[in-house]
């Protein structure tokens, strides 16, 4: 399959490291203008370096919170045409299902759900106006299996999916595509550490996280953590002409983590 996204402009949210990174870095490979999104300046710059020292591409980097009105409102005047939009960013943390306070809740809408709906009610005209475009959405297992340890994040993803299958409707017969991607348990920075927790500090990497699945995520089809790159490949795929006819999907790239057929 040839993927080419030449001359498309492809903004990453929360791009710094991890999945986000990964896909900005495969959207960059298949030709795309990334732009690179981060609180952190710095991280924001070093991001951008390794990016375009790995693959040559056109990248910038914009360091705004873009969880808040204000930062959206600059990252547009810094980037006003976003032919592809992928809503990266979001944050979890395990509390008590009791102990959430209204507050957490508050928080976890605007960053996880929120912020993905002005992104892409700042974009899709836009890419309506040109006839092309695509809006993605990160979500996780989390959205249809709710974790108890976490339920407010669980939510938030939930909303996502629904913020997705809403807007590709609004979308719909315009040429642009809005879709969410289910990621599964996967190996971003810190894992390592957690998994250490729970297994045999001694046991080689490759070892460790297949005991940990085993143990702790069994349901899982793959019985090892998913890769970032694996999620970005997906991503660049929606991102590309190639995925024209799929749109209001919740495309699961999970290991077989979730016992479903359907999301």
């Amino acid at each position: 399959m040839n993927i080419d996204l030449s001359g498309k402009t492809a903004l990453v949210t929360g791009s710094t490291q991890g999945i986000g990174f990964a896909i900005a870095k495969g959207l960059a490979d298949a030709g795309a203008k990334v732009v690179v999104n981060g609180r952190s300046a710095d991280r924001v710059d070093t991001a951008v370096a390794q990016i375009r020292k790995a693959t040559g591409a056109d990248v910038v980097g914009v360091p705004v919170d873009v969880a808040s009105a204000e930062g959206v409102d600059e990252l547009l005047s810094q980037v006003p045409r976003v032919d592809v939009l992928v809503n990266n960013l979001g944050i979890f943390e395990a509390v008590p299902a009791g102990d959430i306070t209204d507050e957490q809740w508050r928080t976890y809408f605007e960053v996880n759900v929120l912020a993905a709906v002005r992104l892409i009610r700042t974009y899709l005209p836009g890419m309506v106006e040109r006839g092309w475009g695509r809006a993605i959405q990160i979500a996780s297992d989390s959205a249809i299996v709710t974790p108890a340890e976490m339920i407010h994040y669980g939510v938030s993803k939930t909303a996502l999916l629904a913020v997705s299958r809403g807007f590709a409707k609004d979308a719909a017969g315009t040429g642009v595509t809005v879709n969410s991607v289910i990621a599964g348990p996967t190996h971003t920075e810190g894992v390592e550490d957690f998994v250490y927790q729970l297994v045999d500090k001694d046991l080689p990497w490759d070892e460790a996280q297949r005991e940990f699945m085993r143990k702790h995520r069994p349901q899982s089809l793959l019985q090892r953590l998913i890769e970032p790159e694996e999620i970005a490949n997906m991503v660049t795929y929606l991102a590309s002409p190639l995925a024209s006819a799929t749109t209001g999907g919740a495309l699961r790239v999970d290991g077989g983590y979730v016992d479903s057929i359907l999301p």
